[in-house]
């Protein structure tokens, strides 16, 4: 198993994010989980002007696979761009920088 944190900034960061929203970027992020992220548990935990996450995801079976940091990337970028909820509350995640790739199984 591998975990990746990760936070969404509030849009208004100088307001207090409302503890009660935790539970919504859970269940948005599921809702937009694919088999392939392999995701297996999000925690969130409010903190002033964003919203910390832990993701834990199966393990890569290949050297050549995303990494945890690159599967949480990937799906927050994706629930960002389909849920308008989540689009007017939080900023978009930044890009993540370029690695390189490992050989394939």
């Amino acid at each position: 198993m591998e975990a990746a944190y990760a936070s969404l900034i509030h849009r208004r960061s100088g307001e207090p994010v409302p503890s009660d929203e935790r539970a919504e970027i859970v269940d948005v992020l599921w809702a937009h989980a694919l088999s392939d992220d392999g995701l297996q548990h999000v925690s969130a935990r409010p903190a002033p002007g964003r919203i910390d996450l832990l993701l834990y995801f199966l393990g890569r079976s290949c050297a050549g696979d995303p990494d945890a940091v690159e599967r949480a990337h990937a799906l927050i970028s994706r629930s960002h761009r389909a849920s308008p909820w989540l689009n007017r509350r939080y900023l978009p995640p930044e890009p993540l920088a370029p690695r390189e790739t490992a050989a394939a199984c």
